[in-house]
């Protein structure tokens, strides 16, 4: 681990003090606050000049002031001569907005990836982005990882043998079948249909009769899919409901609605840090993916393969 340094700024502390405890290597120091107009103020107290640094800094609530942070930290290492900046964002904001979906609307998933690019980043390491052609946003190196296979123990550890994995729209079939097909487990498809931003409609493919349903997901934010989707699986036979998804965010009343909702169990990531509201639910389990990326980290700088993870 020799010329390897490891800094975060305020987004999540924990995550990244796991991911040194994994590497054996004490976490780098730099100060991230606030002058007095609220304006982000930034300094390392240590010398990069050389070095093979990773900012740890999911873009998280609050996205701006958390994307912002990164790129200052960025900006700052460049200028103090870092031989390499890699950014680790593990949970990537504004990835739902990858398309023009209407006329005069932005494509702010690329805006970010330039941002992060002329900031000074030579390499981006992320997590589980919400669409994949996302890394086709950058022009530089960009290493991809799943939260599967720590998904995947959880559930092997946890579930029987009689499960049905489940997606709870068409854009995360792909997901549920690699699932279901690593634990030669049933299929089904949540056909969900919206007007703007407002589910009208859900319609169940497959069967769940007497199985215990798993629902797979990228991210939960105002957790009314889930419960949604709760629902029609209990209506439609399933003997129980849980769910697993990467990316925690937990906006607006989503704490409130994974707790009246009908799922038993709702595993999340470490990605972001959860909520106080929703840290205080007896329902949410909490997977880390430190030592995945821990790994990721330790393979990139020695330069060995890091797709092997996933074989």
């Amino acid at each position: 681990m020799d010329n390897l340094k490891i800094f975060t700024g305020n987004a999540n502390r924990p995550l990244a003090e796991k991911i040194c405890q994994y590497l054996g290597i004490p976490l780098g120091d730099a100060v991230v606050g606030r002058f007095s107009d609220g304006e982000i103020a930034v300094e390392f107290r240590e010398n990069v000049r050389g070095a093979d640094v990773y900012v740890i800094q999911p873009t998280c609530i609050p996205a701006n002031e958390h994307l912002m942070e990164l790129l200052i930290m960025m900006d700052a290492l460049r200028r103090a001569s870092a031989q390499s900046i890699t950014a680790v964002v593990p949970y990537y904001a504004y990835a739902r907005q990858d398309r023009k979906t209407a006329p005069r609307v932005p494509i702010s998933a690329k805006l970010v990836a330039n941002l992060i690019t002329t900031a000074g980043a030579h390499r981006l390491l992320t997590m589980d982005l919400h669409t994949g052609q996302i890394q086709g946003f950058f022009n530089i190196p960009v290493d991809h990882l799943y939260a599967a296979p720590v998904t995947l123990d959880y559930i092997r550890q946890n579930f029987g043998e009689d499960l049905v994995i489940v997606s709870p729209d068409a854009g995360g079939v792909e997901r549920a079948r690699a699932f279901a097909k690593r634990l030669k487990s049933g299929l089904a498809i949540i056909d969900k249909r919206r007007e703007a931003t407002v589910i009208k409609s859900m319609a169940l493919i497959g069967n769940v009769w007497g199985k215990e349903a798993i629902i797979v997901d990228d991210m939960v934010t105002t957790g009314s899919t889930l419960a949604m989707a709760a629902e029609i699986l209990m209506r439609h036979g399933a003997r129980s409901v849980h769910a697993c998804v990467t990316h925690a965010v937990m906006s607006r009343n989503a704490a409130s609605n994974i707790k009246g909702s009908l799922l038993q169990t709702l595993a999340v990531t470490d990605t972001i840090p959860l909520n106080p509201e929703a840290a205080t639910l007896p329902k949410i389990r909490v997977l880390s993916v430190a030592p995945l990326l821990g790994e990721a980290i330790r393979r990139i700088h020695s330069q060995d393969s890091v797709s092997s993870l996933f074989v």
